[in-house]
Order: structure tokens, then sequence, then C-alpha cells
């Protein structure tokens, strides 16, 4: 059975920071063994609405982690904690943009 992702990151082709935000996050969470999924926000009406110039956007346990840019730092503390609760991978982001 696989485990529910930790991290979810938005992304939309063509962004060259979303290709490097994915490239440091897919190198982190192997290392680390969490599992992660991406969404391209141009695929949900709501997510391209509410994060069209945000992107790449990173969540961990459903918290923003970042936009634009991901660090790999924070991101390593961030998973470093136990996660509070499941995230199920239904789970879609919601507009709030402050870390």
């Amino acid at each position: 059975m696989t485990p529910p992702s930790r991290v979810v990151l938005l992304t939309r082709a063509g962004c060259h920071l979303c290709v490097e935000a994915e490239a440091t996050l897919r190198r982190t969470c192997e290392d680390l063994g969490v599992a992660w999924r991406a969404l391209d926000i141009d695929s949900e009406p709501d997510l391209r609405a509410g994060f069209t110039d945000h992107v790449p956007v990173t969540f961990v346990d459903r918290q923003l982690l970042s936009y634009w840019f991901l660090d790999e730092d924070a991101l390593r503390a961030a998973l470093s904690q136990p996660a509070p609760l499941p995230t199920h991978d239904e789970w879609v982001p919601t507009v709030d943009l402050q870390p």
C-alpha cells in the first residue's frame, strides 16, 4: 500500500521554476522516503484562478511551505516533523498564500 502524499506541488507546463522545484522535491522526498504528488494548476479552474501567479507552490502536510522557489533545507526541516494527520491524495489546496 502506498503511503499518502505528505507533499503537494502545484505546477504548470512550461514553467522553468516548476521544473527546478520538482527536481528538488523529487530528490529530497526520495532520499527521505516521503510520498509526494504534483498537480497541474491548469487542469483545475479553481487552482488556476488562485495560484496562477505563484507557481510552483509547495504544501507539506496541508500547510503552505513556499511559492516561486523551493528551499531544500526548509523542505527537509518540514519533513523531519511527524505528519500531524494523514493527507489523503484527494486533498486539493485552497487559496491562502500566507506562509
